[in-house]
């Protein structure tokens, strides 16, 4: 949290001794104020505080409408969108979160859903004033940019989503298959969190230092957190969330595995459009920053003249 810096130095008046004949000499003018900041340096920890009491972590950095508000995936952080900052600052206001159980944000609670992440984003963006509001969320922080825009009454003018919504309208995993699928990870969370990494989740022999360093990360998130919100994120049906809204939704997405099957997304959004970074993996925005964020800035001034017109 902030902390308070000290108030301005009091001058400490000494009383002149005079007589009756001399001339009182005035007393010397007071220090000058210690000067005093407006608010939290660029970048620095925030807290903001969810419904259930937990202590949501945020950073903010530049100026101007409308805000970007970055939110990681599942088992990452917001230092995962540091290529991004320096890229964009100078134009946008830009808000990073830690979502519960993740980085900086503390993890005492028990409802690990797609929904309540989207809370902690809200939480976030309760003290932030711009009018206007691009939420971008990558994997997992896609369902959740929808679930915060659900709440935020009007602010959001789009959402980006980075190598997600690729399950919209296809049939929902059963619940056997969900708990297959997470067995392994109950079992071995290190061991399954890297393979999965390794294996799956970059083009084969491709940035072998970051994919490393994302494996090792990954694995260390402590599995109370990450199993049950990889069963909420397996779980998630989009579709009724999405009835909510009205706004642009677009991904980049990387060209890793399955193509995108625009045509069952666009039977549940109309508008919905996709594009592709061919040669990247499912961390594009840190495997090719450059491109990713040149795709990025079309798209948000793409949103941004659509929200003025």
């Amino acid at each position: 949290m902030r902390k308070t810096l000290p108030g301005p130095v009091v001058a400490v008046l000494i009383a002149l001794a005079a007589f009756a004949c001399s001339k009182q000499e005035p007393p010397p003018p007071p220090a000058p104020a210690a000067s005093e900041h407006t608010g939290p340096a660029p970048g620095a920890a925030r807290i903001a505080i969810a419904p259930d009491g937990v202590h949501v972590q945020y950073r903010v950095y530049g100026a101007g409408e409308p805000a970007l508000v970055f939110i990681h995936g599942w088992s990452c952080d917001s230092n995962y969108w540091r290529e991004q900052l320096p890229a964009f600052d100078k134009k946008y206001t830009l808000v990073t979160v830690d979502l519960a159980g993740h980085g900086g944000t503390d993890g005492n609670r028990t409802d690990w859903s797609i929904a309540r992440f989207g809370q902690d984003v809200v939480s976030a963006l309760s003290t932030i004033p711009n009018k206007q509001i691009i939420l971008v969320g990558h994997s997992m922080g896609g369902p959740v940019a929808i679930e915060a825009a659900r709440l935020l009454e009007g602010r959001v003018i789009g959402i980006i989503g980075v190598d997600t919504f690729k399950s919209i309208g296809a049939p929902a995993p059963s619940p056997a298959q969900v708990d297959a699928a997470l067995k392994p990870f109950e079992a071995d969370f290190i061991g399954q969190t890297r393979a999965l990494v390794a294996d799956h989740l970059f083009v084969k022999g491709a940035h072998p230092q970051l994919a490393e360093k994302i494996a090792y990360d990954m694995s260390l998130s402590p599995p109370r957190v990450a199993v049950p919100s990889m069963r909420a994120l397996l779980e998630y049906d989009f579709t009724e969330p999405l009835k909510d809204l009205s706004v642009p939704i677009v991904a980049i997405n990387s060209d890793l595995g399955e193509p995108v099957n625009e045509a069952r997304i666009r039977k549940v959004l109309p508008k919905f459009r996709t594009v592709t970074l061919s040669g990247t993996g499912h961390f594009l925005m840190m495997e090719d920053p450059q491109a990713f964020n040149a795709a990025l800035a079309a798209e948000v001034a793409a949103m941004t003249a659509s929200a003025g017109s």
